[in-house]
């Protein structure tokens, strides 16, 4: 596991683009939305409005999951001589998740102050994309899986991974508009948490046995 950690690390390290490209993403379309909807900014749709964006960011850092070892064939070759697949598939979709959603979950405070919420809230905001974030990068990886032989596999991805987003994007705003209105965040905290644990225990297998399937395909 260290080993395959310090490989996907350099990956990262490398390929600063897939890092660099959401992050701006996010803050560019962050401040377009300021800038076109005043009007918007600090009225009781800003929670919905940044977990949107936090969604369209996460679905944007999918795509290159695995297509460039599938592309050089590093993937078939890692599935073939790994001796727990499992682990090698978990270690990818925690590396996505550090140089995406742990990224987002920084920022997060900062941008919801942008659209005009306010300083008591910016805990909430970072905590339910602390816990909501994992469930993003675990689902979509099951959708990156299975689009990684496409040639144009953005648009299915968008439209396998987005129903399997909503139930987190639900949540995570509902706990953000709870601590907007002084409300208990417990039952929001609970159901982010049990997604990203059900999803924790889903994905890894779910996306082994779609990059079979896609490995098989080719």
């Amino acid at each position: 596991m260290r080993a395959l950690l310090r490989r996907e690390w350099l990956i990262v390290l490398r390929a600063k683009g897939a890092v660099i490209n959401p992050v701006a993403f996010l803050l560019l379309s962050t401040l377009i939305f300021v800038i076109a909807a005043p009007d918007a900014v600090g009225s009781q749709a800003v929670p919905g409005i940044l977990w949107t964006l936090v969604l369209l960011t996460q679905l944007l850092a999918l795509d290159g999951m695995y297509r460039r070892d599938f592309d050089s064939g590093v993937l078939e070759q890692t599935l073939v001589t790994a001796q727990v697949p499992f682990v090698a598939i978990l270690t990818r979709i925690f590396m996505q998740w550090l140089s995406a959603g742990f990224i987002i979950t920084i920022l997060g405070p900062g941008l919801g102050l942008m659209l005009g919420l306010p300083v008591h809230v910016a805990g909430a905001v970072a905590l339910s994309m602390l816990i909501g974030t994992p469930a993003l990068s675990l689902l979509g990886s099951i959708g990156a899986s299975v689009t990684v032989g496409f040639s144009r596999g953005g648009v299915i991805l968008a439209l396998l991974v987005l129903p399997l987003f909503l139930p987190t994007l639900i949540f995570g705003t509902g706990l953000v508009e709870a601590a907007l209105s002084g409300g208990n965040l417990m039952p929001q905290i609970y159901a982010l948490s049990l997604i990203s644990l059900v999803a924790l225990a889903i994905a890894p297998f779910a996306t082994l046995a779609g990059l079979k399937i896609s490995l098989e395909m080719q």
